[in-house]
């Protein structure tokens, strides 16, 4: 892989980020983005007015309760190469994007190729996302592979097989459930957009409610480097971060420029190691108004899942913001 070639490594493609940002808002639009990190007066703009909420719930959306502020980006990280003006949580909802309804209310897995080891198991991922949006999550019958359906080439840079995104995404669109409020594709084999991508972890239609998303690099033998101990959690970890991202964007909910958050842009899977798999009081919030789940519950819900999964660090920072 050239030495820039990986700035391209991103998880929304640009046209889905162009559509979410273009929707996303009815307030008028800020003439330069802010500045990174942002101060706390905006921080606390962003999260909006909490009196409507629960006394019990609160204190969850609290800034001194585990969160991370977003720090100024490095050279190679994703707001030093992209102007994000964030979005609030009045903005998000405003906004017109898809909601999940008691009719349309399950995300389906559908896994695409082999998911033999070390891919993550398909049903930790179903487990993970019902858990983390408190909706039915359910698994498709997966599709066989025939890599040249799916616009085949051969990366310049790795020498390896990638597939193009958009016949994946048309296939399945015609094949979305009745009850579905999403349908994310997921698969070992390396995307590509266009031919003037590298690659893409992933490209999601928020119209046509169908993403599809890739784990390949999350496994460090993909690029020729050696698997640490545990490398198999690890794999885990980053294939749930990308779930739980996508599916956000898939809701509506933008990049997020205030904490350490989920919803964090990344430009490579470095910077997407320093992002956490929760969310901050910002996009919580927004996610929380989206589908109404029971914040106590689901806290519990994902501990127990965390847990359950070997990923005790993230199991426990959400203990503590219960003690």
């Amino acid at each position: 892989m050239s030495p820039n070639s990986w700035l391209w490594s991103i998880i929304v493609a640009v046209g889905c980020v162009a559509m979410w940002c273009g929707s996303a808002t009815a307030e008028p639009a800020l003439r330069r983005p802010p500045k990174i990190p942002v101060d706390s007066r905006t921080r606390l703009a962003a999260v909006g007015d909490l009196k409507s909420l629960p006394n019990s719930v609160r204190h969850l959306f609290e800034p001194n309760n585990g969160f991370e502020f977003l720090p100024a980006p490095h050279a190679t990280e994703w707001l030093a190469k992209h102007d994000e003006f964030g979005q609030t949580f009045e903005q998000f909802r405003r906004s017109k994007a898809p909601r999940p309804t008691p009719t349309r209310n399950v995300i389906y897995l559908l896994p695409l190729g082999e998911f033999g080891a070390p891919a993550p198991s398909v049903e930790r991922l179903r487990q993970f996302t019902a858990a983390y949006f408190q909706l039915p999550a359910r698994i498709l019958e997966g599709i066989p592979l025939d890599p040249a359906q799916f616009g085949q080439r051969t990366n310049r840079h790795t020498k390896k097989p990638q597939i193009q995104t958009a016949p994946i995404l048309e296939r399945v669109s015609r094949q979305l459930p009745r009850d579905a409020c999403c349908l994310l594709v997921i698969t070992m084999w390396d995307l590509y957009p266009n031919d003037e991508w590298n690659y893409v972890f992933g490209e999601a239609s928020l119209t046509k409610r169908v993403g599809v998303f890739s784990f390949a690099r999350f496994d460090p033998d993909y690029l020729d480097e050696p698997r640490s101990d545990g490398f198999e959690l690890d794999i885990l970890r980053r294939s749930c971060r990308v779930l739980a991202h996508e599916t956000c964007h898939m809701f509506g909910i933008q990049h997020c420029i205030y904490y350490r958050c989920v919803l964090n842009g990344v430009n490579h899977r470095d910077e997407m190691d320093k992002t956490p798999l929760h969310l901050c009081p910002v996009c919580l919030r927004k996610l929380h108004s989206a589908v109404g789940f029971d914040l106590i519950e689901r806290d519990l819900q994902l501990a127990d899942t965390f847990h359950e999964f070997g990923l005790s660090a993230e199991s426990q920072w959400i203990k503590r913001r219960h003690q």
